[in-house]
């Protein structure tokens, strides 16, 4: 099992930036994918970036490709997501999830077993 936790959320005027942390405890790190959804207010919550554990490979929903950027630190147990450029329609709660497979399923929400507690991002104009 693995126990995360989220932290770097808050407000941000639009075009600027910020980074979520995800630290994980509880198991070898290196061995999940790990993913970040977000869920805005009376939406479900939907896939943004994915990274494999060994950071050789990520995937970006469409709408944040070329602004947002997963990295993670298996030294530190720690994943990552560099948001840049942000936009209002980016304002939402920020969850990292893990699971063990790189698979095709990785894009779903259903497919992951671990979930952080929520990150608040709210962007303004």
């Amino acid at each position: 099992q693995v126990q995360l936790v989220e932290s770097g959320g808050g407000l941000v005027q639009a075009g600027g930036s910020l980074r979520l942390s995800c630290a994980a405890s509880g198991d070898t790190f290196n061995s999940y994918v790990m993913g970040w959804f977000r869920q805005a207010p009376g939406k479900e919550r939907d896939f943004v970036a994915t990274i494999s554990g060994g950071s050789y490979s990520s995937n970006y929903t469409d709408s944040v490709k070329g602004r947002f950027l997963i990295s993670r630190d298996n030294a530190k147990n720690t994943v990552y997501l560099q948001m840049n450029s942000l936009k209002p329609e980016d304002t939402a709660v920020y969850y990292c999830a893990a699971r063990r497979l790189w698979d095709a399923r990785r894009f779903q929400r259903s497919a992951y077993d671990y979930w952080g507690q929520g990150s608040q991002v709210t962007v303004t104009t």
